[in-house]
């Protein structure tokens, strides 16, 4: 194996792929050798994504979709097993920041954030580790949030759903090891229409942004493929003897 193939043969389900940080997870996989399974609302973007991994030499499907019902996992799963045999890796992106403080966020808008975002790992990880195990081996990455770790103005849902979302990467690490590794990743603010979308939330949205920027210790914001990069590393063999850990990258805004 060499550098730019981390994943031959391995079989990815990739969900929120079809932007930000999802979809450069997403294509890193692919250019590393993996097999990937798209899962995300959009089918457009959806379909252009993988359309585009194909004309590459890519092996890729899109499944479009609600992630936080239980039915749209089971067919990532089916369609994993189906087209290309096995599941070996899981990288859990969907996300929505459900914004509003708690005396005013209507309670429809609470549950949805809270199955999209942590529930919806709960049902792909329920339906996909029988056949991960199969094989005895797999990787599962959690992408969530230094939400997770500080708290943002109107962000109560968004908050404690990426809190949750390490939590349970980490108990699943107990339950599965050492079969299975389990890991969480932490982003800070990375260029990504989610960060864009979130500054209504902050008393100067105008702002708030430039100010994240400022905040960082590396004077930028996190490009997708940062995160991406990261991703890789964690759910390839060079990180074999990691797993239960939850790592920030977030230019240092958190130090």
């Amino acid at each position: 194996m060499n550098d730019q193939n981390k994943l031959d043969g391995k079989v990815a389900i990739v969900t929120g792929a079809t932007s930000g940080m999802g979809k450069a997870i997403a294509e890193i996989f692919a250019q590393n050798g993996a097999a990937v399974v798209l899962s995300g609302r959009n089918r457009e973007k959806g379909n252009a994504l993988k359309n585009q991994l194909i004309e590459n030499g890519h092996k890729a499907t899109f499944l479009s979709g609600d992630i936080s019902k239980r039915a749209t996992c089971e067919a990532l799963v089916d369609a994993a097993v189906s087209m290309f045999g096995k599941i070996d890796l899981l990288s859990l992106n969907a996300g929505i920041l459900g914004l509003g403080k708690v005396t005013e966020l209507p309670e429809t808008l609470w549950h949805n954030t809270i199955n999209t975002n942590l529930s919806s790992i709960y049902y792909l990880c329920k339906a996909a580790l029988p056949e991960m195990l199969k094989q005895e081996s797999g990787s599962i990455l959690v992408n969530a949030s230094i939400a997770a770790y500080r708290a943002f103005p109107n962000h109560p849902a968004y908050c404690a759903s990426k809190a949750g979302a390490v939590a349970l990467a980490r108990q699943m690490a107990v339950d599965y090891g050492p079969r299975i590794r389990v890991n969480a990743i932490c982003p800070g603010p990375v260029d990504t229409p989610l960060l864009w979308d979130s500054v209504i939330a902050f008393d100067h949205p105008e702002s708030a942004v430039s100010e994240a920027r400022e905040s960082t210790l590396l004077k930028r914001l996190g490009d997708p493929a940062d995160i991406a990069k990261l991703a890789l590393f964690l759910v390839s063999d060079d990180a074999s003897w990691i797993t239960g850990s939850a790592f920030r990258i977030d230019g240092g805004i958190m130090s």
